[in-house]
């Protein structure tokens, strides 16, 4: 049975967070993100406060899931620790799961073709950057 370093997978969880703040910024991708995803580039202060109120509740649900995809990643990078590194590893469960599933997600859209690679551009950008961070993070504590 693996043993299950909780220190770590919270720190990945911190840590998705912090790099989906600054990916999703206005000074990396945000505002292109945003626009390709059809929001409103013209909102009035109040609306974005408005908003801004609700977000608190996804960002608790994001970082639960994002602590159960760490979960996930652990297991199978220390179950597998004799076979790849954690890095190869993490680009593997990468590119098998997390890429079909965001370009399915994408192409499904029904967004204009350049919005929905714009979104899926991004999207896979980050997860990857995520998985990588992930694995240095539970390879470190391994």
């Amino acid at each position: 049975m693996i043993e299950v370093n909780w220190l770590a997978i919270i720190v990945c969880g911190v840590a998705a967070m912090v790099i989906g703040m600054i990916w999703h910024s206005q000074a990396l991708f945000g505002h292109m993100y945003m626009k390709a995803l059809g929001a409103d580039m013209n909102m009035s202060p109040e609306k974005i406060k408005e908003i801004q109120k609700k977000m608190w509740s996804l960002y608790i649900t994001q970082f639960v899931l994002v602590l159960l995809q760490a979960y996930v990643l652990f297991h199978y990078i220390v179950g597998a620790a004799d076979v790849m590194t954690p890095v190869s590893n993490a680009l593997w469960i990468w590119l098998g799961f997390v890429l079909p599933t965001v370009a399915g997600a994408s192409m499904w859209s029904a967004r204009p073709r350049k919005d929905a690679w714009t979104i899926f551009l991004i999207s896979a950008g980050y997860n990857l950057v995520l998985f990588i961070v992930f694995a240095l993070i539970i390879g470190a504590w391994m």
